[in-house]
């Protein structure tokens, strides 16, 4: 994983060149402009793909910049992952506040030993969390999360698009989605599903995670990375990123 204070490497360089299209986009000086673009959606049609480690690193390297703010938010009620990853062993979080359990976002909001890094854990397991999701009281939050600092970002770990239903219904409040696709693993049936769950009307991203590069490639050597608009992604110019992590 990224850290604040690590020492410059093919990991932080690469994600300096994923998360800067998606900042353009935030700033409306992308190729396209979309509502709520500083909201953000990560995740994958599949469990095993690198979705979580995905959403943490870009989150750190969003907090690296020196006019931003990032709040990452664990958003896989289901089976969070996100913060005890950083350490954070929060009871309290999203479905907490979504059924009234908690009055406000300051109530479940983790700080961060980096200056401008917040953390949303998921909160407790609730039997109705996609309905949770889709509430009323779940748009006045993210109203609240997405326009509160003019200069917030905000990261969702998701569910996998295929396993669980929070997930199409997070896209939907979404101005950006990046999903992260493990090479040599993900079949093209899965990816084409997945991206149907999305919907339209907002950046869609794809991000190559495990990708290994033959003999043939001198260059790259864990990710690459893509974005187009609704379904018309394509062919954008990719970004070489460092080795994944084995498992991850």
């Amino acid at each position: 994983m990224l850290t604040p204070d690590a020492k410059r490497s093919q990991l932080a360089e690469e994600y300096r060149l994923i998360k800067r299209p998606l900042l353009m986009n935030v700033d409306k000086k992308g190729a396209d402009i979309v509502d709520n673009a500083n909201m953000i959606m990560v995740t994958s049609a599949l469990p095993g793909e690198g979705k979580t480690f995905s959403a943490i690193n870009l989150a750190m390297s969003i907090a690296m910049e020196r006019d931003r703010t990032v709040l990452l938010v664990d958003g896989d009620v289901a089976k969070p992952t996100a913060a005890k990853r950083l350490g954070i062993e929060a009871e309290l979080g999203l479905t907490d506040l979504l059924d009234g359990s908690c009055d406000s976002v300051a109530d479940v909001l983790v700080h961060t030993d980096v200056a401008n890094m917040r953390i949303l854990p998921a909160g407790r397991r609730h039997e109705r969390a996609t309905e949770l999701l889709a509430s009323e009281r779940m748009g006045m939050v993210m109203a609240e999360l997405s326009t509160r600092y003019s200069d917030r970002v905000v990261i969702f770990d998701s569910p996998p698009l295929l396993l669980a239903s929070e997930s199409a219904v997070l896209a939907e409040m979404m101005g950006q989605v990046i999903m992260v696709v493990a090479a040599e693993q993900t079949g093209q049936h899965a990816v084409n599903e997945g991206l149907a769950r999305l919907g339209e009307d907002k950046i869609i991203g794809l991000l190559l995670n495990k990708y290994r590069p033959g003999l043939g490639n001198r260059y790259g050597t864990g990710y690459r990375y893509g974005y187009g608009y609704g379904y018309g992604y394509g062919q954008a110019p990719t970004a070489d990123e460092s080795a994944a992590q084995p498992g991850v």
